[in-house]
């Protein structure tokens, strides 16, 4: 790429999404800053000559697709797509409405991938782009209280490790970006649905989840504007990471998940491999 590149960021209003376009636009860059509130994305934002402000909802493919095409009439290009717009619909399993469910799966899997496939005929044609996906490390590992977020990460990390093959040939690279805890907004009310407890089985642990989870908000050790800066830096490189846990916690959710899935394939590996048909030995 060149030093001067054409970012597009979704969720560009709050939280991650400010600190990744402010610093995009410290390095010199022009960004496309998207979001449902373009009045609110203005007013986090400001103005500057190298900012396009977007109405975008992900969950929309006609609005992925006029947004892209704004951001070609503006800019002549997208070097970098940033799918970062999400939300976090907590709770335990099954006092999660089915409804919340889906759309949680809706907005954090399909949002992207409605953008991507909006931005990748641009980049195609191009022969050249980077598609960073802000995921977590809730996509890595799962646990208790997170369930469709987890679902929704999960996929994510498997739709962007599947794409990477493909588009590789075009010359665009894919990078997944798993943060751990950051002082971001998504334990606010705005980013997150909190369950309201409907099963007396879990009814008192939902209440003290949520009343510790809503105290954590403010006081997460990540700061995001750090990994703001990281995230360019790395995306100014040839070969960026296909994946970049982000932040030491990030790095100890990696480690330990490697643990587990090596001594998971050790338990039965006598049983395991002994599964093929005869007259295939």
């Amino acid at each position: 790429m060149t030093d001067k590149s054409v970012w597009f960021v979704t969720g560009a209003g709050r939280g991650m999404g400010v600190d990744i376009v402010k610093a995009a636009l410290a390095a010199g860059h022009a960004v496309v800053a998207t979001g449902r509130n373009t009045d609110g994305v203005v007013s986090a934002l400001g103005n500057a000559s190298d900012l396009l402000v977007v109405k975008l909802d992900i969950t929309r493919p006609d609005d992925a697709k006029a947004a892209v095409a704004a951001a070609v009439n503006r800019f002549g290009r997208i070097d970098v797509l940033v799918n970062n717009a999400g939300n976090f619909y907590a709770g335990f399993f099954k006092e999660l409405a089915l409804e919340d469910f889906r759309a949680q799966i809706e907005t954090n899997l399909f949002g992207p991938v409605n953008v991507t496939r909006a931005v990748l005929p641009i980049m195609r044609a191009q022969r050249r782009g980077l598609i960073v996906t802000i995921s977590s490390t809730g996509g890595i590992s799962g646990q208790a209280f997170v369930s469709a977020y987890s679902a929704a990460k999960f996929r994510v990390e498997g739709w962007i490790e599947s794409l990477t093959p493909e588009v590789a040939p075009f010359g665009i690279r894919t990078m997944l970006v798993e943060p751990g805890f950051f002082r971001t907004e998504l334990l606010t009310d705005d980013s997150t649905k909190w369950p309201t407890p409907s099963i007396d089985d879990y009814a008192q642990q939902t209440r003290q989840t949520v009343t510790a989870w809503k105290a954590m908000n403010g006081l997460q050790g990540g700061d995001p504007a750090k990994l703001a800066k990281g995230l360019i830096q790395l995306a100014s490189q040839a070969e960026p990471p296909l994946r970049w846990p982000a932040g030491a916690d990030a790095i100890e959710t990696f480690e330990k998940k490697s643990r587990e899935l090596l001594a998971q394939a050790n338990a039965y590996r006598a049983l395991s491999s002994s599964l093929a048909h005869d007259d295939a030995k």
